[in-house]
């Protein structure tokens, strides 16, 4: 089965993003198209010269099966609509398969604020746990995570991140965060073309 193969920055996303990935094609109703164990390049590098296109070359080659390409990153303090638009087409240089580049503005966990009222009771959220009005403009979503529950407990990126890329409610997230939106978008594009090409 043809694959889309995410490139990561942090071995937390190399356990989330491909469960979040096939939930996301789950809920379009595409079934025909897998997702790949991600490739992982760190995002200080990433947006160096030559560094992406690398990442790029050797997911592509690496992978079986694999048909299309989706880079994901935090923004961290760079604007993404200046950084996105650059990556891309640095990333076309490297390939012909269908790619995409999607930045979670500021975090990826800022994704999970967008939809906290389904992590309610999930990894040590609290059941009263309201998402906040803008989530992707918090920076330290990770520790805003953390301030929502019990005492001694703390969001921990590698063993949170997956169980609450499983729980989040995908809805939640792409009606507050619009770097989500575009993920859930992107992920729809890639499939299809994909899908074209292989006709």
């Amino acid at each position: 089965m043809a694959a889309i193969v995410p490139i990561v920055e942090g071995f937390a996303e190399v356990e989330s993003i491909p469960v979040l990935f096939r939930r996301i094609l789950e809920q379009q109703n595409i079934h025909d198209v897998s997702i790949a164990r991600p490739f992982r390049v760190k995002r200080n590098r990433v947006v160096h010269p030559q560094e992406l296109e690398r990442a790029v070359t050797l997911a592509a080659r690496d992978r079986a099966n694999v048909a299309g390409v989706i880079v994901v990153l935090d923004s961290d303090d760079d604007c993404p609509a200046r950084l996105g638009p650059d990556l891309l087409a640095r990333a076309r240089t490297a390939t012909n398969l269908p790619v995409a580049i999607v930045l979670a503005q500021k975090e990826l966990e800022c994704w999970f604020l967008g939809a906290k009222e389904s992590l309610r009771g999930k990894r040590g959220i609290r059941e009263d746990s309201v998402a906040p009005a803008n989530p992707e403009s918090i920076r330290g979503a990770k520790e805003r995570l953390t301030r929502n529950m019990p005492p001694g407990r703390r969001y921990l990126e590698v063993d949170d991140q997956p169980a609450f890329a499983d729980a989040m409610n995908v809805e939640q997230a792409e009606a507050r965060c619009p770097s989500f939106a575009k993920l859930m978008r992107a992920l729809n594009e890639v499939a299809r073309a994909i899908r074209a090409n292989q006709r």
